[in-house]
């Protein structure tokens, strides 16, 4: 697959104001989309994928999990295991048994399920949950599981009907999207039926350049891709906590996200900001620096309560982008290269670690947040001082 700088670019423009939305800084006030323009790029890479492999006979759906494996899991195990020490110190019993949970639903693929069935994402609780942002890891983990079966089946019985069937379904989940944020906010944020259909733009997207493009005037590349750069701007400086999301609102980011992707050629405005290096070193280290930034910001908030000035905040933005550099570079890049490890060797290692992890975070459920197994809790008052503060 033709490496395209500017879609680390564009990973740097969805990671950044997440970043900074968790930190709280009003003017990235509708960051969390990042979520949403991180989910068309990765409907539009995975189906490149899996299209271009199936086109030439050679998908395998074991190497595709592997694959996946090899970039999401070293990191993602890096950072809860880096961030158990920190929940054991300033947790409570009941907060730990909570963060127990969280491995639980790491190790499992369904973080968003938990998520949903404990709070909001906007509830000031939340903040204080050191793996939240997993829930959208769970998504995409959902999504690598199902879909390349479902393409595989449409490719055996009905592929001409495959843009008509994906469309159906697309279409489905934005209406669902679009009701249940109304009736069932949380579970139309957490839950994959209302998100596939951010996801299925980034199919559409990777199914019409796979297919031919169409033969446009210059003028249009550059002013489509332009368009789409500043729809994404607009959502994350306009939209709020009282956004409806999933919902029609979010076509304004995910459509403006296809527009960069579809419409982005060498020569145009857009291309050449994407592709500013520095925005494409932060796009390339923006999975890390996406996983880290929820336990710092948490654990910042039980332990300096009183402390949490702007100028901390940013320091600890700081410290994710340096922690997710160190991660990068010394754990994602050697684990994606593949010279070390081999297929069963990462798919065995994959397995039993995340056996671990579902383990230790049952041993915590049960034993009710390692009750018997810690002697104090340093922290408590400060977590229910903040807490209250929220309240009010």
């Amino acid at each position: 697959m033709k490496y395209r700088p500017e879609i680390d670019g564009l990973r740097a423009l969805a990671v950044v104001p997440v970043i900074f939305f968790h930190a709280g800084f009003s003017l990235f006030s509708g960051g969390f989309v990042g979520v949403d323009v991180f989910f068309v790029i990765s409907g539009y890479l995975i189906t490149t994928i899996i299209m271009k492999e199936m086109a030439q006979g050679d998908f395998s759906l074991t190497r595709f999990y592997e694959r996946r494996a090899r970039r999401i899991l070293p990191a993602l195990f890096l950072v809860v295991l880096a961030s158990f020490p920190f929940a054991w110190y300033c947790l409570s019993p009941s907060e730990l048994k909570d963060f127990s949970n969280s491995l639980v639903g790491v190790a499992t693929f369904s973080s968003n399920i938990l998520f949903w069935r404990e709070s909001g994402y906007f509830d000031t609780a939340a903040e204080l949950k050191p793996l939240l942002h997993t829930w959208s890891l769970a998504v995409e983990e959902q999504y690598y599981i199902f879909f390349p079966v479902l393409l595989l089946l449409i490719q055996k019985f009905c592929n001409r009907l495959l843009v008509f069937l994906l469309f159906i379904i697309s279409f489905g989940s934005l209406l669902l999207a679009n009701w249940a944020v109304d009736k069932y906010p949380s579970g139309a944020f957490f839950l994959l039926p209302m998100r596939a259909w951010e996801l299925m733009i980034g199919v559409f997207c990777a199914i019409y350049l796979i297919r031919g493009e169409w033969n446009l005037p210059k003028l249009f590349y550059n002013v489509a891709s332009l368009i789409g750069l500043l729809s994404i701007v607009m959502a994350i400086l306009f939209f709020d906590e009282s956004t409806p999301t999933p919902s029609y609102y979010t076509l304004l980011p995910t459509i403006g996200t296809a527009l960069i992707i579809l419409f982005t050629r060498a020569e145009t405005l857009t291309f050449k900001l994407l592709s500013f290096k520095p925005a494409v070193s932060i796009g390339l280290i923006s999975y890390s620096a996406y996983l880290w930034h929820q336990p710092v910001l948490a654990f910042a908030r039980y332990y300096l309560i009183d402390s949490l000035t702007t100028l901390v905040l940013s320091l600890l933005c700081c410290l994710s982008f340096i922690m997710a550099y160190f991660s990068w570079r010394y754990v994602e890049k050697p684990f994606r290269r593949g010279t070390r490890f081999n297929q069963n060797r990462v798919l065995w290692v994959s397995s039993a670690s995340l056996i671990f992890l579902g383990a230790l975070g049952s041993y915590g459920n049960i034993s009710n947040g390692f009750y018997d197994n810690r002697v104090e809790y340093p922290v408590v008052v400060n977590s229910e001082l903040l807490k209250l503060a929220g309240e009010d």
